[in-house]
């Protein structure tokens, strides 16, 4: 950590639009009747949204306020400034709190712009954090891997092109940790007779985990290369089956890309429900479950604005309740008011104990509903609920819901021996005679340096 005596709290990364916002809380405390953090950690109020704004405004007053011009800045307390880097970070970036704000706050945007200031100064990121920007630089994904195998889980059968007008972003978990996911995906476009391409190894991380973070260099360089990656290629839609990636693609690629962006970020869940309609889709054997679904915050409140509710949070409830024999309920708190499952904003990785505590009580919210599946469209909540649901010893099952389609569709979606296929854990849905549930357990010992987060 570098050597913080008598160096300023800068505020350069937030815009005066922001810095208006700062003075706009009204502090009624809304915020904190939804925050998923606050919730599992109830004795510590100063992680919550209204307690942060007051602190970095008393902070910033210390360096530039009227009695800082006149009489010079004070010293910052170094042991201030920890706390309030730890109370900033202790925060998954989940948004609800922008939803329920009386004063119309963007704080995901807001916190956004706080944790660049703190790594300038040397305070952040907060724990495993760090090692985002080496991990991605060295590799181009987050679980040094290679990125010639990006494409290894492919079956042979299997038709993808080098280019074309769709194209599939994979991103790093499906192409490394959870394939099954990658595999049902490349299953129902080649059974729907769709041309589509993959970027194979020029396909890089995302760098979502980058902006979370605060660490924001990588982002530009990833950034840059994706889109023009995909631009050589011809493409006019880009599907995602990750929620972290939609968000990524759609709202921080260009800020940082100097150009045009020809092509269409589409979620996989709204172009699937639109063959569905069209009577593309042949289900062939019932998924006599009842299921559940947890709207990802990246692809529901973070873009929501962006795209609109219904592709936001009804599209994938539509491909759900397509399935022959599926039972669908809601939980309580769903949609825009959904509870964060904890993985998001770096949390999984810099702070695991408030992850796994927020993972469980996600888990808690969808017992209620009596549900045997939990389904979601990001990875990154599928690794965390699935912990959460191991540490209180649930017997629910968590899927992607294009893996429940693929298998209501009759397709084989056996994942090929590849040299990740021992790091593979994820809950499956295996159909036979009877469709059946199963968890995969990875063979190989330890954990991801960073654990699947965005």
């Amino acid at each position: 950590m570098a050597d913080n005596n008598e160096k300023p709290l800068i505020s350069g990364y937030l815009m005066s639009t922001q810095l208006l916002e700062l003075n706009g809380c009204v502090r009624c405390k809304e915020c904190m009747n939804w925050c998923p953090t606050y919730a599992v950690r109830p004795d510590r109020p100063e992680i919550t949204p209204m307690y942060k704004i007051a602190k970095l405004r008393e902070l910033l007053d210390s360096q530039y306020g009227l009695k800082a011009k006149l009489f010079g800045p004070k010293p910052l307390n170094e042991g201030e400034m920890t706390k309030y880097t730890e109370d900033s970070y202790y925060c998954s970036t989940c948004g609800v709190c922008g939803n329920v704000c009386e004063a119309a706050i963007k704080t995901v945007e807001l916190w956004e712009a706080i944790r660049p200031n703190l790594v300038a100064r040397g305070n952040g990121p907060y724990g495993k954090q760090s090692f985002f920007p080496k991990l991605v630089r060295a590799d181009r994904n987050p679980y040094q891997a290679k990125q010639e195998d990006r494409l290894c889980w492919v079956p042979k059968d299997a038709k993808v092109e080098e280019s074309g007008k769709i194209s599939y972003f994979a991103g790093c978990t499906a192409a490394y940790r959870q394939q099954a996911l990658g595999v049902a995906t490349v299953r129902i476009l080649n059974a729907l007779n769709i041309d589509f391409c993959m970027l194979g190894k020029d396909e890089w991380c995302c760098a979502s985990a980058m902006v979370r973070t605060g660490q924001r260099p990588v982002m530009k360089e990833n950034a840059v290369h994706n889109v023009d990656a995909l631009k050589d290629r011809g493409v006019e839609t880009v599907l995602y089956a990750c929620a972290g990636c939609l968000r990524t693609a759609s709202i921080d690629w260009p800020r940082w890309y100097e150009g045009y962006i020809p092509y269409k970020n589409v979620p996989l869940s709204v172009y699937l429900r639109e063959k569905i309609r069209n009577g593309e889709v042949e289900y062939k054997r019932p998924i006599n479950y009842k299921v559940t679904f947890h709207d990802p915050c990246h692809s529901g409140r973070h873009i929501m604005h962006e795209v609109g509710r219904d592709w936001a949070f009804e599209a994938p409830r539509d491909v759900l309740k397509s399935v022959p024999g599926l039972q669908f309920q809601d939980m309580v708190r769903s949609r825009e008011f959904q509870r964060c499952c904890g993985a998001g904003g770096g949390v999984k990785a810099g702070i695991p104990d408030l992850a796994l505590d927020m993972g469980a009580k996600r888990v808690r919210d969808a017992e209620e509903t009596g549900s045997d599946i939990i389904a979601s469209t990001c990875p990154f909540c599928r690794r965390n609920i699935m912990d959460g649901r191991n540490a209180i010893g649930s017997p629910l099952k968590m899927l992607d819901e294009v893996e429940i389609m693929a298998q209501a569709m009759g397709l084989d979606v056996t994942i090929p021996e590849n040299p990740y296929t021992k790091y593979q854990e994820q809950d499956t849905i295996v159909c036979e005679d009877v469709c059946k549930l199963e968890t995969v357990t990875r063979k190989a010992p330890g954990e991801d340096i960073v654990g699947e987060a965005h």
